[in-house]
């Protein structure tokens, strides 16, 4: 698929248990890419220098080669972590305080939308297959509906032909 590898969409790193896919992540692509000017605006866009505007993925084993300062902190993924579960579309809970209260509103959009999709998708294909099937439309949900081009999670404009994409993704910021 354009913008992704396999690879990546089987990838349990990039599996963040909150739902906010990393494979689509805007901190994320910069980081794969080694596309240091988009890490930049995605540092601005967050309040971190542009080098320290890295991550390979929430969910890699510790120590973590490379993740991002916001969630080295995060109480979902060590809520997640601490009940022995891998994601929260296996909590009885969800969506619980940590989902309702999320700082960001676009993430919190995200999460609202994407966890029940991953519930019925592991509810159709079992856990394994169901989570990678989950990513995979993640990624497929991410694509310019006018030229076709990957796009990033938070998106405002296409970068390749400009096209306002908020209202067709997660809204505005």
């Amino acid at each position: 698929m354009k913008g992704w590898a396999e690879e990546e969409m089987t990838n349990r790193n990039l599996m963040a248990p909150c739902g906010l896919y990393c494979g689509v992540c805007g901190v994320y692509i910069a980081t794969r890419d080694k596309n240091e000017k988009f890490r930049a605006v995605m540092g601005n866009l967050y309040g971190t220098k542009p080098e320290e505007t890295e991550c390979l993925g929430c969910m890699q084993p510790d120590p973590p080669e490379k993740l991002y300062s916001f969630c080295k902190t995060c109480s979902i993924r060590d809520c997640v972590r601490s009940r022995g579960f891998y994601s929260c579309h296996q909590c009885q809970e969800w969506p619980c305080h940590l989902i309702e209260n999320f700082r960001f509103a676009t993430g919190h959009r995200v999460m609202k939308r994407t966890i029940p999709i991953w519930r019925s998708k592991v509810a159709q294909h079992g856990d394994e297959q169901g989570s990678i099937e989950w990513a995979q439309a993640e990624c497929e949900r991410y694509h310019c509906s006018s030229c076709g081009e990957p796009l990033f999670r938070g998106a405002q404009r296409c970068r390749a032909c400009k096209k306002p994409v908020a209202d067709e993704l997660d809204g505005s910021l």
